[in-house]
């Protein structure tokens, strides 16, 4: 939503309002049309439609755009009445500087700094400090030396034993609770590493088994290779004495063969 035009001093162009919400810009976005936005309210568009809400073409959040830098410096030069107007404050800033102004200013509405302790009240900026002097949930620390700050409604029923036990008692609470927490957390890498070691067992004893079977099938094929080495060498001496034989028959029949063409 963009910022109420009421809130501004003279007229403001019509380029600087937002096209949806009609109101001054705020945190501006450009379509490629030219068309400006602020960026909740064409967000917000863009949920259900897909296109510009003013010439309907065609439009997607990634084609938003920051506007130009010379609507930028217009933007921030309008005059604009501080947001606490209606109640006294007459200051007029441009909008550049207001929200500084207003972070500040006496006449603003804001929440009792007890709120988390139970007071609900809000306030005028200026009317705080005597607040804070008489608020019922207002808190200082305790004189007796446990350290803690009481609130002064119950300054009366306060007892620093009572509160350091119970802080005892939180920190033995919180304590038993490390220690579990810690035992859980080693019985869980405990149980890891044992599944791991398990897992690494199971693999090495797979990896012994095979070599194992490799090592087996390596003994049978060097016995084979040593039979059939012995075998080789026996035919080998077998034929060498085959071979002596006949050369010996060789020798005999050419030796008769040389008898008889003497005779």
């Amino acid at each position: 939503m963009g910022i109420d035009l009421d809130r501004f001093e003279g007229t403001v162009k019509d380029g600087l309002l937002c096209s949806i919400c009609r109101d001054v810009l705020e945190d501006p976005l450009q379509a490629p049309c030219e068309h400006a936005f602020c960026s909740t309210c064409i967000r917000g568009w863009l949920v259900h439609e897909r296109f510009c809400p003013e010439d309907r073409q065609p439009l997607s959040d990634s084609d938003l755009r920051p506007i130009f830098r010379y609507m930028r410096n217009d933007l921030q030069c309008l005059l604009i009445h501080c947001i606490n107007h209606d109640n006294g404050c007459d200051t007029v800033q441009t909008l550049e500087q207001i929200s500084y102004h207003e972070n500040q200013c006496s006449l603003g509405q804001i929440q009792c700094p007890n709120h988390s302790k139970g007071c609900s009240l809000v306030l005028a900026r200026h009317h705080l400090n005597n607040h804070l002097s008489t608020c019922e949930f207002r808190s200082s620390l305790c004189g007796g030396g446990c350290g803690y700050s009481v609130l002064d409604s119950e300054r009366e029923s306060h007892s620093c034993i009572s509160e350091l036990r119970t802080e005892l008692d939180i920190l033995r609470s919180e304590m038993v609770c490390k220690v579990e927490e810690i035992r859980q957390d080693f019985k869980t890498r405990l149980d890891y590493q044992r599944a791991d070691m398990v897992e690494q067992k199971s693999v090495f004893q797979s990896q012994l088994d095979q070599f194992k079977s490799v090592t087996s099938q390596l003994q049978h094929e060097i016995r084979v290779l040593h039979a059939l080495e012995t075998k080789r060498r026996r035919d080998l001496e077998r034929l060498e004495i085959e071979k002596k034989d006949i050369i010996s028959t060789l020798l005999s029949a050419l030796t008769d063969n040389k008898d008889d063409l003497g005779a």
